[in-house]
């Protein structure tokens, strides 16, 4: 090749990349700038579409409350975000979960302005999520603490009952716990073992994982009343389940557990009845499906069921509730006296009479109960 050739070829390959170099210098700002357009952040003030976009809904504070539905996509996300003007490019959405590679996770989240695109896009894939506060009340049962998470959201009520008795979450805690359903057969369950306390669980939240939690608490704080009861096996923490749900329904007045425990420690002894109202409520409203009663009558307490402690020496064969820390501290502590009866008096403030002997026991009064939950 010439000289002249090869003089014109570095010619025009330097005319080739001074035109890319121009057309880089260019478009990449181009692209830049663009970019920065479609990623700036939204600002407080801005309109944001309420009525025409569902799972959107202005916060109490500020800021906006976003569902991400269950199965939703990243694209389906997207053309609800543009619609309600918290992004300005779907495309440009769809583009950055390509290159991620992510997806966005379901939940309830909270967007608060001044937010970017991809700040909105970190905050669904990481799941950082709204929490829920919900309360489980002391000496509920399955099937209540069930209705009240349907209730705030948290799971489902099947779901929570499913996860409840399943077996291999039953097993991974070791619970030796038979429960007595309505058709009188016997089966496994978690009652007495999700402690009442209060949670915060995001929306739609995997019924599991809430009675794992729930678990976890129970055991956490029945550990830290003695910790010899780690030692304890299966068997003998049911007892105490079992005993200290039972004070959990009977009890009012904090001081009045340690004497009921020690009443029923003192029949569970001498191989006497525990004679538990409690117990005979559960069997008409867990088991009969009754309304719960105001007053127990006599016929009452012949129904013929194993958790009658009336009728059957012993503990019932299972919870009956979830028992709060008081009950589950008076069951391992009992107050030692030699009462071996106890009669509500006063339903108002929920005292009880506690006595030695049966007369002055039926001198006491009707059969009051305490009100399904306080």
């Amino acid at each position: 090749m010439s000289e002249n050739k090869k003089l014109n070829l570095f010619k025009l390959i330097m005319k080739l990349f001074s035109i890319i170099v121009a057309f880089c210098l260019i478009i990449i700002p181009l692209v830049i700038c663009f970019v920065l357009y479609l990623n700036h952040p939204v600002q407080p003030g801005s309109f944001i579409n309420l009525s025409n976009v569902d799972g959107i809904s202005l916060a109490e504070n500020g800021g906006y409350y976003f569902d991400v539905r269950k199965g939703e996509t990243s694209q389906s996300v997207g053309l609800r975000l543009e619609r309600a003007g918290l992004i300005k490019n779907r495309h440009f959405w769809n583009l950055l979960f390509r290159i991620e590679k992510e997806h966005v996770k379901t939940g309830t989240y909270k967007i608060e302005l001044p937010v970017s695109q991809l700040g909105i896009q970190r905050l669904l894939i990481a799941g950082k999520q709204i929490m829920y506060r919900v309360t489980i009340p002391e000496g509920v049962t399955i099937r209540r603490a069930a209705a009240i998470l349907e209730e705030a959201g948290i799971c489902s009520y099947n779901d929570f009952i499913a996860a409840a008795n399943d077996r291999e979450i039953i097993n991974h805690y070791n619970i030796s716990n038979a429960q007595i359903n309505r058709n009188n057969n016997s089966v496994s369950s978690m009652e007495g073992y999700l402690f009442p306390d209060t949670y915060l669980f995001p929306k739609d939240y995997p019924a599991k994982n809430v009675v794992q939690k729930m678990a976890d608490n129970f055991y956490n704080r029945l550990f830290s009343i003695q910790q010899s009861l780690q030692k304890m096996p299966p068997n003998a923490i049911n007892d105490i389940v079992i005993l200290a749900s039972i004070i959990e329904r009977e009890y009012r007045i904090k001081e009045e557990a340690v004497l009921m425990s020690g009443v029923f420690h003192n029949r569970l002894r001498i191989n006497m009845a525990l004679q538990s109202c409690a117990t005979v409520v559960y069997v008409m409203t867990e088991i009969q499906n009754k309304p719960h009663p105001s007053v127990l009558l006599y016929s009452d307490l012949e129904v013929r069921n194993p958790y009658n402690t009336y009728l059957y020496p012993g503990l019932p064969p299972g919870p009956i509730c979830s028992p709060g820390y008081v009950a589950l501290h008076a069951a391992v502590f009992p107050q030692t006296t030699n009462y071996l009866y106890f009669r509500l008096t006063d339903p108002a403030s929920g005292r009880h009479y506690f006595s030695r002997t049966h007369d002055e026991h039926i001198g006491a009064g009707q059969l009051l109960i305490k009100p399904s939950w306080r």
